[in-house]
């Protein structure tokens, strides 16, 4: 859990209340995005500037009148203009040209660009005079790079304020606690757009508004664990104030067993923090900061799986094409069977696999897991599930992002031990979703493939996913694909 601590003029009475109530609320975008598909600001900004450096380039060589007229002319000529380039291209990072503010005005973000090329004229003008070369050698230059870099700024922003229509940059948050912390914090959200508050969820419903600033009390906590905007929230936010103690340890207590991250919004003098920062710890800071290493793995992990399944798919078709083709000799019915299961989050994803049981005996939420000699299963179907085959088509799962190579294998929606929903048998079964589910991973490696008919089979699952998340790497990723053959050859016990 982290905290935030914000310096704040001394509390109201009370939280404003804002009449008549919106059900959707202010903040609310018109599209709810999974945090999935949440785009990384980070990247975003090193693409941005990779594609500034590339347009001033060809600004360079079509200012100096293409590449052969470079062969006859002076090198004192050329390098003020190379200066004028790279100076533009430093300055841009240095007047903030990367850090794209959800309310800045395209006017004044367009002028940091306008600042840049001067500041990159400047320099080239400067190097001339040394040089000896007339200024006007990189006026050309100049006109050409300010050309570029307002087509790619340009384009930058229509493309992020779409990506923020769409909700896929803008973070979302919910917050605990009807309290004046939380009218500061949604005040300052609806004010510089950082982040999108959802809704409030508050226990003292008896004293809670109907609604802060428009955004609406949505039930107390406990409608929280189950409400159906709890996939789409990047983060949940306490606004209790710290000194009720006792009441933060047992929200705490109460919410660990969320995916989402958790966050103590502190009221502290003297220390200077902005709501932006809940933007930063979602990673929504548009900025051209390198990479954290979160952010590095993320993307790491993203890369592998899309090479991962693109070349599965590309080199083993002709066995896709050839399993559903004997799925289909093999008993009546379609090929492929979708089930609805929890995906990053506790979003709710389809997964697609090759059919194994018998149509009318097909059980979509997995009210009774698969036994030995179960007689639901055709006979093409044991040989499927033995050797793992009928996971195939959720490569198709991995390209869509849902999924990924390596991770918590998903369960069924409603899935049951026993007569008890799974996710009841422990209380840390949701932090199995903090990472997007996966086809294989480090708990089918070790022994738990397969169903989860007792508690302890839960637990020991749960805890393998949990130790996998805490551990998960390039390297360690690239282990488990290569163990998992070998692993499910071995493994003639487990029943699938």
């Amino acid at each position: 859990m982290r905290v935030i601590a914000k310096s704040v003029a001394p509390a109201k009475a009370g939280p404003e209340v804002a009449t008549p109530v919106a059900a959707r609320g202010p903040m609310r975008p018109a599209q709810l995005t999974a945090p999935r598909e949440r785009l990384s600001p980070a990247l975003l900004a090193r693409t941005f500037r990779t594609f500034d450096g590339l347009a001033l380039g060809l600004a360079l060589i079509v200012g100096l009148g293409g590449a052969t007229p470079w062969l006859h002319r002076e090198a004192g000529a050329v390098a003020p203009a190379m200066l004028c380039a790279l100076s533009a291209w430093w300055a841009l990072k240095a007047f903030g040209a990367y850090h794209f503010y959800a309310r800045e005005p395209w006017d004044i973000h367009l002028a940091r660009v306008v600042a840049a090329v001067a500041a990159g004229l400047g320099v080239g003008a400067a190097a001339a005079e040394l040089l000896g070369v007339s200024a006007r050698e990189v006026e050309r230059e100049a006109v050409t790079a300010a050309a570029s870099l307002f087509a790619t700024h340009l384009g930058a922003l229509i493309y992020l304020r779409r990506a923020r229509k769409q909700g896929r940059l803008t973070p979302n948050i919910v917050v605990v606690g009807a309290t004046p912390n939380a009218s500061r914090l949604i005040e300052q959200a609806l004010a510089d757009g950082s982040v999108n508050v959802l809704g409030i969820f508050d226990d003292r419903a008896e004293r809670a508004p109907r609604a802060i600033h428009g955004v609406p009390v949505l039930g107390d906590v406990a409608a929280l664990m189950d409400h159906k905007i709890t996939p789409y929230v990047d983060r949940v936010v306490i606004t209790v104030a710290p000194a009720a103690e006792q009441r933060v340890r047992e929200l705490i207590q109460r919410l660990r067993i969320l995916p989402n991250a958790v966050t103590l919004f502190v009221d502290a003098d003297g220390a200077a923090a902005r709501i932006s920062a809940l933007a930063r710890m979602s990673g929504q800071t548009l900025d051209g900061d390198a990479l954290n290493a979160e952010d590095r793995r993320a993307v790491s992990k993203r890369v592998q799986d899309l090479i991962i399944a693109s070349l599965a798919l590309l080199l083993g078709w002709p066995v896709l094409l050839l399993i559903g083709l004997l799925v289909r000799l093999d008993s009546p019915g379609p090929v492929l069977f979708r089930q609805r299961r929890h995906g990053f989050n506790n979003e709710i994803i389809t997964v697609w696999k090759f059919r194994t049981m018998r149509v009318e005996t097909c059980d979509p939420c997995a009210a009774q897991q698969v036994r030995p000699d179960d007689d639901r299963v055709t006979r093409l179907g044991r040989f499927l599930r033995a050797t793992s085959l009928d996971e195939l088509p959720q490569l198709i799962n991995v390209l869509r992002g849902e999924m990924s190579m390596v991770g918590p294998r998903p369960h069924a929606v409603g899935m049951k031990t026993g007569n008890e929903e799974s996710r009841l048998l422990v209380a840390e079964y949701a932090w199995r979703h903090r990472m997007r589910p996966g086809i294989t991973g480090w708990a089918q490696i070790n022994g738990s493939r397969g169903p989860v008919d007792t508690p302890e089979s839960v637990r020991r699952r749960v805890e393998l996913d949990v130790e996998y998340i805490e551990r998960q790497s390039f390297w360690l990723d690239l282990y488990i694909i290569l163990m998992t053959v070998p692993r499910l050859l071995g493994d003639k016990g487990a029943v699938r």
